[in-house]
């Protein structure tokens, strides 16, 4: 492989944490000096960091087409998540236990739904619904399942991390308040990315994927939700122990500015995507782009290698000077086979995830397609199947 020493390293995986913009530091650092104090408190100081929170919410909640009354701050949006899927599932446990939700919906959704369907008072299931191989869910099928007895919740991404599709959310939410159903929609890899949509019941979302410098969860709940809490009572009804205010302000200031250069790094980021996507088979045999090629996310593209373990691919690139993704975008530290990739029907070895970030450099992309070719032969070449 090349001597990457003298080059500067290049950043190609981004989902989950992006970059932490300049002002939106500056704005934590300013909120830690001024919104130190508890926000429950009734002196002056106590007032300050309430001000800083409300003005937070008020501005993530205009942000994502939510009133401020129905946002809630979670510690990350995994938390969020989990809370969403107990919550709604216990407070709708009158009506049924099972939990309807694509099969490549994150991790945290999945877990919970099996954690709320499979405790031994709950006498519930948990339905995953089938994605074709651009891992988009059918909306009359998916609308099936919702109508079918004893359902409480119903779980769809916005759009998935790991291959960038798009799913058609307006259409099942639609099928799913026609079955009196509510739909939590998981924009944790979309909101900044592009526009949230306005269809959902619950709305969770990830502050560290659109740059904020602590990592927070965002959860709007509709007010005519059902829910009821399965842990103990505090006087954050969603989120026991409340939230840091610096870190509110600063996830209201990450979004503001991601949302203000979303056009212009919208169409910047999707035309090296579309040179990854493009280029990428181009260069290397026996490997396959996967997603979407036109509803998607701007900024994520996935494909897989033949005969390469993932694993030592990631690592050679990085020894390159190139940091990427493999495997699942929630459980890529154990670099286990995707279930995403393999709900699709689609390769799953020597996977590369790659999510650009804003004011990425189109010669560093180019840099990378140069690199790609011999780090994957390399890998090859050390299993014995170059010649394969």
């Amino acid at each position: 492989m090349t001597d990457a020493t003298s080059r500067p390293r290049v950043v190609l995986d981004v989902g989950g944490h992006g970059p932490v913009h300049p002002q939106a530091r500056a704005a934590l650092l300013e909120a830690i000096d001024q919104g130190w104090a508890d926000p429950r408190r009734l002196h002056t100081e106590g007032r300050r960091a309430r001000m800083l929170l409300d003005g937070a919410r008020e501005s993530l909640a205009a942000n994502l087409g939510a009133h401020p009354s129905e946002l809630r701050l979670a510690g990350s949006h995994v938390a969020a998540l989990h809370a969403a899927v107990r919550g709604v599932t216990r407070g709708r446990r009158r009506v049924g236990r099972n939990v309807v939700a694509s099969a490549v919906e994150r991790a945290a959704v999945l877990h919970a739904a099996q954690f709320v369907t499979t405790d031994h008072a709950a006498n519930g299931t948990t339905v995953l619904v089938p994605v074709d191989r651009t891992g988009r869910v059918a909306p009359e099928q998916f609308a099936a399942r919702v109508r079918e007895d004893g359902v409480a919740l119903a779980a769809l991404q916005h759009a998935n991390g790991e291959v960038g599709t798009l799913q058609p959310v307006p259409e099942v939410h639609a099928a799913a308040r026609e079955a009196g159903v509510p739909l939590l929609v998981d924009a944790g890899s979309s909101i900044g990315q592009v526009a949230t949509p306005h269809e959902w019941d619950l709305l969770a979302g990830d502050a560290g994927d659109w740059g904020a410098p602590i990592a927070l969860g965002v959860l709007a709940v509709r007010a005519n939700v059902r829910w009821a809490p399965d842990w103990p009572e505090d006087d954050d009804l969603w989120f026991p122990g409340g939230v840091s205010v610096p870190a509110a302000l600063a996830a209201a200031v990450a979004l503001d500015l991601a949302l203000s250069d979303a056009a212009t790094e919208d169409a910047h980021r999707r035309a090296l995507v579309s040179q990854i996507r493009t280029e990428v088979p181009l260069r290397v045999r026996d490997v396959e782009v996967v997603g979407d090629d036109e509803a998607r996310l701007p900024h994520v593209v996935t494909f897989s290698c033949l005969y390469v373990d993932g694993e030592a691919l990631v690592n050679e690139l990085d020894r390159a000077g190139f940091a990427v993704a493999s495997g699942s975008a929630c459980t890529s530290s154990s670099l286990e086979p995707s279930h995403v990739l393999a709900a699709m029907g689609v390769l799953t070895h020597g996977n590369v995830r790659i999510a650009v970030p804003r004011r990425t450099d189109a010669a560093d992309v180019a840099r990378f397609l140069d690199v790609l070719p011999t780090a994957v032969a390399t890998v090859r070449a050390a299993l014995g199947v170059d010649g394969l």
